[in-house]
């Protein structure tokens, strides 16, 4: 059905205020999913039509949009979408910096260590002397990536299995807020064969110091860019610091949609929120305010690539991943991080009176007001 904006509004604060042990009924769970597809419809219209104002757009093989010199795309990204995917790395629980995006906020300090000497690959805790036989395993990955949470927190402990993954022909990258780097610790990550490091510039707002780390890493490292998830901050943060950054040796922009969890959700309460294919939440802000960094990047021709990391290149991912491992014909990991729909956070969209439905029905018989839906 494509419920009005009207009901969908009031069925979803109905729903807002249903305990939340309490079930929907299979009438009541079509009128919700009714109302994410119109928000999801209408979003995405709003999308396509920024789009069309950015002339140099160009599509990687229908995976994911950007602009700029192609040969800058990074490569990292490249093993994500197009090889065996994200393979994660992980090895430090902890974090410096405490960021109201982050997907842990509130539960920093809750995070399970990996244990003294291990690393967790795939799932599972190794030891660095593990690494020559994992390397000789069939499904050798096309890259890996350094994630969870800062890795600089004990960045000497990395160079022993960044020397062995860089013997073995891995692509490695890896990310970091840029707070704890410094010319020392840039080259011997340089000097153990990392191709790639991402600073999450929106995590110290863009700070001149994390700028000027840029730069060092950027003298020493094969590849360097940001990547941060699109906010507000972010997006005004760069302006200030646009032209020391566009300057700073940095190959590329990534523009991370931003999506929320039970975590972070609350720090973004009163946003207009959309739901992509009944899985990742994320305010409508965020891609938006990625197309008109890459329309300026476009127009301007900056030396930089800009890539818009959208929920939609996620799920390209996921579907791509799972077929490369044999699934069936459209399987994926994605999901909703939700045990349940947060139908309050879809409340400032539905009560935006400039955010349109594309086209809306009346109710049908079964579903009108006074009508009992079961």
């Amino acid at each position: 059905m494509k419920i009005g904006k009207k009901d969908a509004l009031m069925w979803f604060r109905f729903f807002a205020q249903m305990p939340p042990d309490e079930e929907l009924s299979p009438r009541q769970t079509e009128i919700a999913l009714a109302v994410l597809s119109q928000i999801e419809a209408a979003q995405e219209e709003k999308i396509r039509l920024l789009q069309e104002k950015i002339p140099g757009r160009r599509t990687m093989d229908g995976m994911t949009d950007y602009v700029g010199d192609e040969s800058l795309f990074p490569k990292g990204c490249r093993s994500c979408l197009f090889g065996n995917g994200l393979s994660a790395v992980r090895k430090t629980n902890r974090c410096n910096l405490r960021c109201p995006f982050c997907y842990d906020y509130g539960a920093l300090d809750e995070q399970p260590p990996v244990g003294e000497g291990y690393w967790e690959i795939g799932g599972t805790r190794y030891r660095a002397d593990d690494l020559p036989l994992l390397l000789r395993m069939p499904n050798k990955p096309t890259g890996v990536a350094y994630v969870y949470l800062e890795p600089f927190m004990e960045i000497e402990a990395y160079a022993d299995i960044i020397r062995q993954m860089h013997r073995g022909g891995v692509y490695q990258h890896m990310y970091t807020n840029g707070t704890l780097a410094t010319e020392k610790n840039l080259q011997m990550l340089a000097d153990a064969g990392l191709d790639e490091l991402r600073f999450n510039l929106g995590a110290s707002g863009c700070s001149d110091a994390v700028i000027g780390h840029m730069k060092e890493a950027a003298s020493c490292l094969p590849a360097v860019g940001v990547e941060t998830p699109m906010t507000e901050e972010f997006f005004e943060a760069f302006h200030r610091k646009k032209e020391r950054i566009l300057t700073s040796g940095i190959r590329f922009i990534n523009c991370a949609e931003l999506h929320l969890n039970e975590n972070n959700l609350p720090n973004y309460l009163g946003c207009s929120m959309y739901m992509t294919r009944l899985g990742y939440l994320s305010p409508t802000f965020s891609r938006e305010l990625t197309l008109e960094l890459m329309r300026e990047a476009d127009l301007e021709k900056w030396p930089v690539l800009v890539h818009d990391c959208s929920n939609r290149t996620k799920l390209a991912r996921d579907v791509h991943l799972k077929a490369v491992e044999g699934g069936w014909f459209g399987a994926s990991g994605w999901a909703m991080e939700f045990d349940r729909i947060p139908f309050e956070a879809f409340l400032p969209v539905l009560e935006d009176e400039t955010f349109r439905f594309l086209s809306e029905e009346p109710m049908p018989e079964g579903f009108r007001p006074g009508d009992i839906v079961l």
